[in-house]
């Protein structure tokens, strides 16, 4: 079986335990910024993700990532950091990871041939959810276990990969294949590739939760407040939105119960926080709430 892309030795950086730090740290960066052109080349499918993901997720669906090693650590981490940042469900986007938690923490547990596991682990997939493997090498057997059993289930499913003609890109409904070919390190997929994978996964949640209605321009109006710095971002979010002083975002996000789409719609528009919180149970939105209450 012919080796992936991803494992070839780059010619470029053969000499590079050589080199002065600067310059071995220049070609790293170097071959990042390719990755990202990677993943910019394939915008448009990752579009067509968002799409049909956001028709899932109308339907009460949810995002399932699958992916083992730094793969699947970056899905974690996606998976994680989209509650906070957009106020989503708890179990809206869910990461498995091949040997759940302890594996998770301590790399030398390595599952990822276990297409067993991927299989048992997708039997949390329903058909109205969408089912992502994500796997620089295009082949993770843990990632292959769980799409096949996703697409038996009736989920939508999706690869992004690192290979161009990945093995699994024939098994999913929509394969995303951002190639980001050798590594400075031979190898070392967590580089070059990893950074690919984690704009294309910020990027598709991000734009999924545009989508769905979850900011209001470019802010954050869905956040979680948790700790005092989000707080005041909360506070800044009104500020930037309104263009009101701080004392009078502060009264109304108290007048909403510290609920900041409520504080916004109610400022946009004029309304009470009770006539914006039922707009925007309405219509899921606020930019749709406020076109409700300013009609």
């Amino acid at each position: 079986m012919s080796e992936p892309s991803t494992e070839d030795r780059n010619p470029a950086t053969v000499d590079i335990d050589t080199w002065p730090t600067q310059r071995a740290i220049e070609a790293i960066l170097a071959e990042d910024a390719h990755g990202v052109q990677a993943a910019v080349q394939v915008a448009d499918r990752l579009a067509d993700l968002v799409e049909a993901a956001h028709e899932r997720l109308q339907a009460g669906g949810r995002i399932h990532y699958f992916g083992a090693g730094a793969s699947g650590r970056l899905a974690f981490l996606d998976a994680t950091e989209s509650r906070p940042t957009f106020g989503n469900p708890p179990d809206l986007f869910t990461a498995h990871f091949p040997g759940g938690e302890a594996a998770l923490l301590d790399s030398t547990i390595d599952a990822e041939d276990a297409g067993t596991a991927g299989g048992l682990d997708a039997a949390a997939v329903a058909p109205d959810d969408v089912a992502i493997g994500v796997t620089a090498s295009g082949s993770t057997g843990y990632v292959r276990g769980a799409l096949a059993e996703a697409r038996r289930r009736g989920a939508f499913t999706a690869l992004i990969t690192n290979q161009s003609g990945a093995a699994l890109s024939s098994e999913v409904d929509l394969p995303i294949e951002a190639a980001t070919g050798a590594e400075a390190l031979t190898g070392s997929t967590r580089l070059k590739a990893g950074t690919a994978t984690k704009v294309l996964i910020n990027a598709f949640s991000t734009a999924l939760m545009i989508r769905a209605g979850r900011t209001w321009s470019n802010l954050m109006t869905h956040l979680v407040a948790t700790n005092t710095k989000l707080d005041e971002r909360a506070v800044r979010v009104l500020v930037m939105a309104t263009d009101a002083s701080e004392e009078e975002c502060r009264a109304a996000l108290s007048a909403a119960d510290v609920d900041l789409p409520v504080a916004l719609t109610a400022m946009l528009t004029g309304a009470g926080a009770s006539a914006a919180r039922d707009a925007l149970a309405a219509t899921g939105s606020i930019r749709a709430a406020v076109g409700t209450l300013s009609g």
